[in-house]
């Protein structure tokens, strides 16, 4: 049971938040070390992709629901023009 719908874009944008945060942990425990400027392409990269995903996330649904929408249409003047009903 789905109690939304699943978004693909901000999966992406989290996932790449996410690695951004870990990276500066990493970095902030001396596991390893970390230019500062290392954020900027990663966080740039995860929200270009994040948008892109978005997108078409959003014209794969917009295209389904007038498919369906049409098959309804259809479906509903299919009823009328049988005689006898």
């Amino acid at each position: 049971m789905s109690r939304h719908e699943f978004q693909p874009g901000r999966l992406i944008a989290g996932f790449f938040l996410t690695l951004t945060g870990v990276i500066y942990a990493g970095d902030a425990g001396e596991a390893w070390d970390t230019p500062w400027f290392v954020v900027i392409p990663l966080v740039t990269a995860g929200l270009c992709l994040a948008a892109a995903a978005g997108t078409l996330t959003s014209g794969v649904r917009r295209r389904r629901r007038r498919a369906l929408l049409a098959r309804e249409t259809q479906g509903s003047r299919a009823d009328e023009q049988i005689p006898g009903r």
